[in-house]
Parts: C-alpha cells; sequence; structure tokens
C-alpha cells in the first residue's frame, strides 16, 4: 500500500531536500574506514543522498514508499549519470533484501514517521539485512518533555505515548514519533550505539554498528 500524503507532498513540492545530511562528509570517511560498500538508504525520498553516495563511488539501493519520489530519485541519477536500485514499499513490511545483504543502512528523518509497532518492525528488518558489523545512521526528531500545541503544531492528534498526527499543515495524517533517550537504546538494541548527537536541524542522530 503507497501512502498518498507522501506522494502529494513529493507533486507538490518536487525534491525536498537536495542538500545531504550536514554529517554526510564524516560519515562517508567513518564508511571507508569500515569496509562499507553496499550502502541501503531507508526512506531515500527523491534521492539526495543516493546521488551523493554514488558519486563517491559506493554502491547504494533506495526504499521508499512514494513512487512519485522514486521517480524524482530516478530522474536526479539519470541527470547525473549514475546508477541506483530503488525500490518501492512500506518501511514496515519484509524488505525485499536477504539476510546480511548490506554493510550500511542510512535512514534521514524517515522513520518516526510511524506507530512504535510499525518501527520495530522496521529496525527489525534493517538488523536482518545489515552484516555483522555494519553501520546504521538514523536521524529523528527530538523527544519532547510535554505534549506539542497544538495551535503551534497542525492540530496534533496523541495516538499512543509519544506518537502524533497532524490534522493539518504540510505533513497532515502522517505520524510523528518522538523518541526518549531510553527508547533508542532500546529500539535499537541489536546494535551497538557508538554516539547520539543533536544536528544543526534540531535532530536527534545516531550512529551506530551491528553488534
Amino acid at each position: 500500500m503507497i501512502m498518498p500524503e507522501w506522494d502529494d507532498i513529493f507533486t507538490e513540492q518536487g525534491r525536498v531536500f537536495t542538500k545531504p545530511h550536514q554529517y554526510m562528509k564524516t560519515l562517508v570517511q567513518f564508511f571507508k574506514e569500515h569496509g562499507v560498500n553496499h550502502v541501503l538508504d531507508l526512506g531515500c525520498g527523491s534521492g539526495r543522498h543516493l546521488v551523493y553516495l554514488s558519486y563517491r563511488g559506493f554502491k547504494v539501493t533506495g526504499l521508499d514508499t512514494s513512487l512519485r519520489a522514486i521517480e524524482l530519485a530516478r530522474t536526479w541519477l539519470d541527470d547525473e549519470g549514475l546508477q541506483a536500485e530503488i525500490l518501492q514499499q512500506r518501511m514496515e513490511h519484509r524488505f525485499p533484501f536477504g539476510n546480511a545483504s548490506f554493510d550500511a543502512i542510512i535512514s534521514t528523518q524517515v522513520l518516526h514517521h510511524n506507530l512504535l509497532s510499525n518501527i520495530k518492525r522496521t529496525v527489525r528488518e534493517m538488523n536482518r539485512v545489515l552484516r555483522s558489523g555494519g553501520v546504521i545512521f538514523v536521524t529523528f526528531p527530538i523527544y519532547r518533555d510535554a505534549p506539542p500545541s497544538p495551535e503551534e503544531d497542525w492540530n496534533l492528534l496523541c495516538v499512543e505515548e509519544n506518537t502524533f498526527i497532524p490534522q493539518s499543515g504540510p505533513e497532515s495524517g502522517i505520524p510523528h514519533h518522538y523518541f526518549t533517550v531510553d527508547e533508542i537504546h532500546s529500539v535499537f538494541n541489536a546494535f551497538e550505539i557508538l554516539r547520539i548527537w543533536i544536528d544543526e536541524t534540531g535532530h536527534r542522530c545516531i550512529l551506530g554498528t551491528k553488534k
């Protein structure tokens, strides 16, 4: 099942992000130091990191829920003379890859867009398709100590603890889960978390390796 809200967003806005995440340059060096060749971009969107990593010699594969985003990513790759496999499906479904298929998985501002039970399914699939010692780099919004103000945050509807769905605004109907630090360690317990920090955009970043 396609998530129509994301198709709408990419249809209206085109390439939603064009510049790579600010940590990507450092991450490329980390990849090289850890023998990374094949990278899965989970929630690749319109392809900013597929293009960035492909340019730098990595084999890249993208997975996204939005067919429109995938069309944009393929066009961008074609324009740059680059190649990548990109597949469409929802993140919580079993990934169409074999066990230990990837050396690294990145997912920027994507995983939190679901209910917690579905996020846990996604993380289990990340663990399955990543090789032993493989690298993960994931970002999501910082945890809110108090419930967001409906007036300020698109009339948010709380659907479970720390999960809200905007009832209006650009991401109406799309879940937003806010992780606590304890929850990060619990959900990602199959990984050794090397570092947790907050980037310049106010998103929490985690860097880890598969145990």
